[in-house]
């Protein structure tokens, strides 16, 4: 194929989104044997259009084979390269408490390239555990020293509302370039920083909201 490369600003996030989903059917597909598939074989896994598929891949060069279709195995490479998942990001957990530890009883975020290399806690009876399914867990004042260590590119935010806006400052004064904020907490970030917000309550109002329109 012919892999442009191109401004993440300029990519629709709902486009990124979908990328993530036909990751994961092409996934399925090679599974299920499937070696060449077509936008239309996609699009009935994805539960999505052709036109919609062509029109997504477009922003990134040419993928597939004119007349032949899509290769699975090479097709699932460019959409991790393109997705920045051909490589491995290391992570660090702030927040030890129940979201913190079912994040880590999940495998799917190393399966996708996102290793947890440290936690980060408050309570000092946690930091004295040392470690959490062989993840060291630090105290946090050893967040400048630990991030630079471990060469930590992103941090996951899953303390009490009140800490995270000072949690994330510290993250980012650390020398983290990315945030994902488990929190309802409002958080700004200087520019040169990339934050994306997870909030359980927006999409159950969501999903309210539609069942009330029905």
């Amino acid at each position: 194929m012919v892999f442009k490369k191109v401004s993440r600003i300029k990519i629709p996030e709902a486009t990124i989104r979908r990328l993530s989903l036909y990751d994961r059917c092409l996934e399925e597909l090679q599974r299920s044997g499937k070696r060449i598939v077509s936008s239309s074989d996609i699009a009935r896994k994805c539960g999505t259009n052709p036109a919609q598929i062509r029109k997504d891949f477009a922003y990134f060069g040419e993928f597939g084979v004119r007349g032949v279709g899509y290769y699975v195995e090479n097709l699932q490479k460019d959409i991790k390269r393109a997705l920045g998942i051909d490589r491995s990001w290391n992570c660090a957990l702030v927040g030890a408490g129940n979201l913190g530890f079912a994040l880590l009883g999940t495998d799917s975020l190393a399966k996708r390239g996102f290793k947890i290399s440290a936690i980060f806690e408050r309570d000092p009876i946690l930091v004295e555990m040392g470690s959490f399914q062989d993840i060291p867990l630090f105290g946090m004042d050893d967040m400048q020293r630990v991030v630079s260590e471990f060469g930590i590119k992103i941090g996951i935010i899953a303390v009490s509302p009140e800490n995270a806006l000072k949690v994330a400052h510290s993250l980012i004064d650390a020398g983290v370039k990315g945030i994902l904020n488990f929190t309802p907490t409002t958080i700004k970030v200087p520019p040169g920083a990339i934050l994306k917000n997870v909030d359980f309550a927006i999409d159950l109002e969501g999903i309210a909201f539609q069942m009330s329109s029905d």
